[in-house]
């Protein structure tokens, strides 16, 4: 294993130049997908060596449950300096595994009680709140209509389905048009379950801190593929970039940064400013002797290299804790 066990730790900064440069240069869309596949592959491999290295701190300890022969030195010798980074490995991973679960319970939560909130509308598309504060904001399928508890019948109750939610406060304040510009933006969430994508890239970057960039580049193209979506379906991207300013302005924001909206993340004005120029073309992949297509290219060598090396170290560790282990 040697030194390789700790290169997916630091790897993921190779993908920072990646992150910069596709949203400018990429469609949002391919952005989205390639910068949350980045961040997904490098944070399981960041996970998978913390492990490892857990493994060697925690044989260490006196009175623990593993085998005696996984604290031999032969296998202290697989990982450099064991000594201190076994038992700093202990904490981190702890840390990780706190900071993931807690992630998706508060994720969980949120759209469970929004979905409660809005158990007493009409089940339409769009739930329109009489609230004085103006927000509005894409809810992804979750909960249970109805109620959580079981129905009449004995069956259990279906889960409910996505659905914008805008409060008359942020409508009263756009014109018809941008009201369509918004209704366009949400359902683009929606469709595209850009909740997934989000959700995804915040718990990478909880496993590794290095991937924090591209858990905000992915916020960021994930609304320009809405804005870009909108545009499309309303027939002037001049519209949606007067709707996205006027949101900016007046919302206050969404329950949680996993539940997408018009107006967040930012920057605003940059979001404004790509839809006030001409549409971006559709790329799957980069040029490779551009800026971004280098970039894209270093980042993809990193997150293989990331792969291998979790790989290696994985096999590795499994034979020498086998060989080391009597019968």
């Amino acid at each position: 294993m040697g030194v390789f066990v700790f290169l997916p730790l630091v790897l993921p900064l190779t993908a920072w130049p990646m992150a910069r440069l596709a949203e400018q240069h990429l469609h949002p869309r391919t952005a989205t997908r390639l910068l949350t596949v980045l961040a997904v592959v490098l944070a399981l491999c960041s996970t998978v060596c913390l492990a490892l290295v857990m493994v060697v701190g925690t044989a260490q300890l006196p009175g623990n449950p593993l085998p005696d022969g996984w604290s031999d030195p032969e296998v202290r010798a697989a990982v450099p300096h064991d000594e201190v980074v076994g038992k700093a490995a202990i904490p981190a991973l702890c840390a990780v595994v706190v900071a993931c679960v807690r992630t998706v319970r508060r994720h969980g939560r949120v759209r469970r009680r929004a979905h409660l909130a809005l158990a007493g509308l009409r089940g339409t598309e769009v739930a329109v709140l009489p609230d004085a504060e103006p927000y509005a904001y894409a809810l992804p399928p979750g909960g249970r209509r109805g109620g959580a508890g079981p129905r009449a019948d004995g069956r259990r109750p279906r889960r409910g389905r996505g659905r914008v939610v805008v409060t008359t406060a942020l409508l009263d304040r756009l014109r018809p048009a941008e009201r369509r510009a918004l209704f366009a933006h949400e359902r683009a969430h929606l469709a595209a379950r850009h909740d997934r994508f989000l959700l995804a890239v915040q718990l990478a970057a909880r496993a590794n801190p290095f991937l924090r960039p591209l858990r905000t580049a992915v916020a960021y193209t994930a609304e320009r593929w809405a804005d870009e979506e909108a545009a499309r379906a309303v027939g002037s991207r001049r519209t949606v970039a007067r709707a996205i300013g006027t949101a900016a302005l007046v919302s206050r924001g969404t329950p949680h940064p996993a539940l997408a909206q018009l107006a967040a993340p930012g920057p605003v004005p940059r979001r404004v400013a790509a839809l006030l120029g001409p549409a971006p073309a559709v790329r799957h992949w980069p040029p490779a002797f551009t800026a971004v297509g280098l970039a894209a290219w270093g980042a993809a060598a990193g997150t293989a290299a990331s792969a291998m090396s979790s790989a290696n170290s994985a096999v590795t560790m499994v034979l020498i804790l086998h060989a080391a282990t009597p019968l």
